[in-house]
């Protein structure tokens, strides 16, 4: 019989190889502005969870006000905005810099729930998590290394829009350390609720965020004369297609697999799997480059492997309930 946490570990894996799907959507349509891509793809997401909220009422209707204003939230903060920064660092840095750089969130992640969740979820020892982040970290590095001098030897390259690429991924590591560490409050807050309910109740909660965002976009754009052929682009048929793909798989199917992780997984564990989506987006990226990653990133690729698996072995230890004086 499969163990609760081995089903989580391959539901986090299947998440990542969805969420990898994000990070060449802005390469494959390098044309349209990060606005319309985070709005779009949201829409898309929201317009999803329609039919899917129906078959789903039932277990909808169990959700207090509370549960919908969190909701909210996540969606704000953890759908819109975080693929707005995330958007526009990969346009201005190319996939690899940003997707590094979200690759450390195992290890952000992970250190924050290691401090913050240690009573509802054990703590991960300090002197055994270490190796695995130290070789999550010499991973990432290495591929910065290794991206960074690629653009040092690029005559045409904008190191000041390359610089801003990376600080618009910082914004994206910030908002998406927040997203799982609430989701999961929430998912471990009520075990008797369906992760899939509450993925939908997510896409539902997008959609009047994406609607008002893009409907705001193109009031912008109308204002201001902007050369752009609203609603939908100069290739219409290419956006619509990307956002119902990216919408579907990375937003509803991989919300869906991280919430049933998240049941099943402590959230300091939990946040070292989210490397699965690094190295997703990495191989998707260079099979879109249509050229083999190089030596120092391979060894990157495989240092990140290593440090998750490290992570694996590390037990979570109960923390003894601290005495209150009378």
């Amino acid at each position: 019989m499969i163990r609760p946490m081995a089903i989580g570990v391959m539901f986090a894996l299947a998440a990542g190889l969805m969420w990898g799907l994000v990070f060449v959507g802005p390469l494959m349509l390098a044309d349209y502005p990060a606005v319309m891509l985070s709005f779009g793809r949201y829409l898309a997401f929201g317009l999803i969870a329609l039919p899917l909220g129906w078959l789903d009422r039932a277990n909808l209707r169990g959700l207090t006000r509370a549960d919908w204003v969190e909701a909210l939230k996540l969606a704000l903060v953890g759908n819109v905005v975080y693929y707005l920064f995330l958007a526009s660092a990969i346009q201005r840095a190319g996939a690899p810099l940003p997707t590094m750089i979200i690759g450390t969130l195992p290890v952000v992640i992970a250190t924050c729930a290691n401090a913050r969740n240690a009573a509802r979820d054990g703590r991960l020892p300090w002197r055994r998590l270490a190796p695995s982040l130290g070789l999550i970290a010499l991973g990432i590095a290495l591929v910065n290394q290794a991206e960074w001098a690629a653009m040092r030897n690029d005559p045409e390259a904008d190191t000041a829009r390359y610089a801003l690429g990376a600080l618009l991924a910082v914004g994206a590591v910030v908002c998406w350390t927040w997203y799982p560490l609430r989701n999961a409050d929430w998912l471990r807050a009520h075990p008797d609720r369906s992760p899939r309910t509450w993925a939908t109740a997510q896409g539902l909660a997008t959609l009047p965020l994406a609607v008002l965002g893009y409907a705001l976009t193109w009031a912008w754009f109308g204002a201001t004369d902007a050369p752009w052929v609203m609603p939908f682009g100069p290739r219409p048929g290419a956006f619509i297609g990307l956002m119902l793909a990216i919408g579907l798989l990375s937003s509803w199917i991989g919300t869906l697999c991280w919430n049933e992780a998240s049941q099943r997984l402590p959230t300091n564990l939990a946040g070292q799997l989210i490397v699965f989506e690094t190295l997703s987006a990495l191989a998707y990226a260079f099979v879109l480059r249509g050229a083999w990653p190089g030596a120092a990133t391979l060894a990157g690729i495989a240092l990140l492997i290593a440090g998750v698996a490290w992570a694996l072995r590390v037990e979570p230890e109960a923390v003894a309930a601290e005495g209150h004086p009378n």
